[in-house]
């Protein structure tokens, strides 16, 4: 007769292991203590009022890149909590990306959680607190995961991906109403000062109580080489943080960052067949950042078919790999038949992984400063749904203009930015801002004075009857991260 035998995990091999990576359920004992030494992202404040917000019965979902910071982040949150005086036997940590984990479903975790400490969920001081790291590995995550909020009222979830909005695009279909979204996008370049100890290359001169506080570099040089650094790997704080990863960035990069979500999450998440034919059309949107491409030359060039491009497009924005930006024409109109549009990385750091560390003197130094000053944009949704650039044709002249921001209410330009990384504009401002000077005959009267970014010079000039403020590109994205997050994310 044959004997058969579980090939299940035994229950005190999930039992023991939880204890361990849970160190806090002994009394005393804290998270890690390497998080002490990591600072804290600007994200944080806020991520810790939504986790305190108890009486609203929603996950929170924390979806960025990877290597973000959302793991440290949720480490950083466990720490909190037990300061506040949370006892640390009503705190789980689940890793799901352990293979140990593979056969558990999120009901049983909490349970065997419940029913090892004997919790009770009503009449009680704390909640308890379960975290998902790496949720994304369970199949149908979203699912189980809204099961959990209507069937445990007195627990606080909360859960990671690296998927990104690939991520949240699932938890809409089967979580809505359930879920609590929240974006950590890489570093600004503002965190990144703030992670390398420089934070006092930028002053404050303007009240910060002031509806746009105003900044100086007092050594513009030493500014520009830390935004060449943050250019190369500053987005990832291990990379800033971590001394052997920022003498490879490169490899750290692409390997833990780019090759990860190209040839695993998203074809896992998305079905993907072809994952090599995915790597390679995002190698070239990353080449070509801040250019402007169509879906018909993206097809010429690739000999992908038009519908692919679209879906691979769709993908990559979902990771938060690329950010699409649309043109309007000389009259700030959003064109109805729009046949191309730019593409710009996320972070810029993703196309010194791919190709190579930047040099101060790199050919393509320009337009990797024109995506970083766009990154920055991204920490505010609500803001970036209102930037776009301007690009018309004139005779057989082309005309552009690389940031153009709309108001809300009427949709009429509100500022106006052209980026540069050089001085030259400054000495000849006819010359060098065509563009910008044909926009302005259309639309005088702006809300801020137009703003023209250099490589080192602060300065205003008077342009056909405007006054153009000029800033250096560093100190301008700086300038941007500060403004959005001391505005709240």
């Amino acid at each position: 007769m044959a004997i058969e035998n579980s090939l299940a995990i035994p229950l005190p091999v999930v039992q023991e292991y939880l204890a361990d990576t849970n160190p806090w359920w002994i009394a005393g004992r804290e998270a890690d203590p390497e998080v002490r030494h990591w600072p804290k992202r600007a994200y944080f404040a806020p991520f810790k009022r939504l986790l305190d917000t108890v009486d609203v019965r929603r996950a929170i979902v924390v979806i960025g890149p990877r290597r973000v910071g959302k793991t440290v982040m949720m480490r950083q949150a466990i720490q909190a909590l037990l300061a506040d005086g949370v006892p640390g036997s009503r705190i789980m940590l689940a890793q799901m990306d352990v293979p140990l984990f593979a056969g558990q479903t999120l009901d049983s975790l909490v349970r065997l959680f419940i029913g090892l400490h004997h919790h009770r969920t009503e009449g009680v001081a704390h909640p308890l607190y379960v975290f998902f790291d790496e949720i994304q590995y369970l199949k149908d995550w979203e699912q189980h995961l809204k099961v959990l909020v209507d069937t445990h009222p007195g627990v606080r979830f909360i859960a990671t991906g690296s998927a990104a909005a690939a991520l949240r695009m699932k938890s809409r279909e089967s979580g809505a109403g359930r879920f609590s979204d929240f974006i950590l996008p890489p570093l600004t370049f503002s965190e990144y000062l703030d992670f390398c100890g420089q934070a006092a290359l930028v002053t404050d001169i303007a009240p910060l109580d002031a509806p746009r506080p105003h900044y100086h570099a007092p050594d513009i040089g030493a500014l520009n080489a830390e935004f060449i650094n943050y250019l190369n790997y500053g987005g990832f704080p291990e990379a800033v943080m971590n001394p052997a990863v920022r003498q490879d960035p490169r490899r750290f990069l692409r390997q833990d960052i780019v090759d990860k979500v190209l040839q695993k999450d998203l074809p896992s998440l998305f079905g993907i067949s072809d994952a090599q034919q995915l790597n390679r059309f995002f190698n070239v949107l990353a080449y070509n950042t801040g250019l402007e491409v169509s879906p018909a030359g993206l097809s010429k060039d690739t000999g992908l078919p038009k519908p692919r491009i679209d879906e691979y497009i769709e993908y990559l924005e979902a990771a938060f790999l690329i950010k699409r930006v649309h043109r309007v024409a000389e009259n700030a109109r959003r064109l109805q038949r729009a046949t191309s549009f730019k593409v710009y990385l996320t972070n810029p750091a993703v196309r010194a992984a791919l190709f190579g560390i930047l040099r101060p003197q790199d050919p393509a130094l320009g337009r990797l400063v024109e995506t970083a000053i766009w990154s920055q944009w991204l920490h505010s949704p609500q803001d970036i749904a209102a930037l776009h650039y301007a690009r018309w044709r004139e005779g057989r002249t082309d005309y552009e203009v690389d940031l153009v921001g709309l108001a809300a209410h009427d949709q009429k330009p509100r500022f106006v930015v052209e980026i540069k990384w050089s001085d030259r504009a400054v000495q000849d401002p006819e010359g060098e801002l065509k563009g910008l000077r044909r926009f302005l005959v259309q639309h005088p009267k702006l809300a801020r004075a137009p703003l023209v970014t250099t490589l080192t010079q602060t300065a205003q000039r008077q342009l056909d009857g405007h006054t153009i403020d000029f800033s250096p590109s560093a100190l301008h994205c700086c300038t941007i991260a500060r403004n959005l997050l001391r505005q709240g994310i």
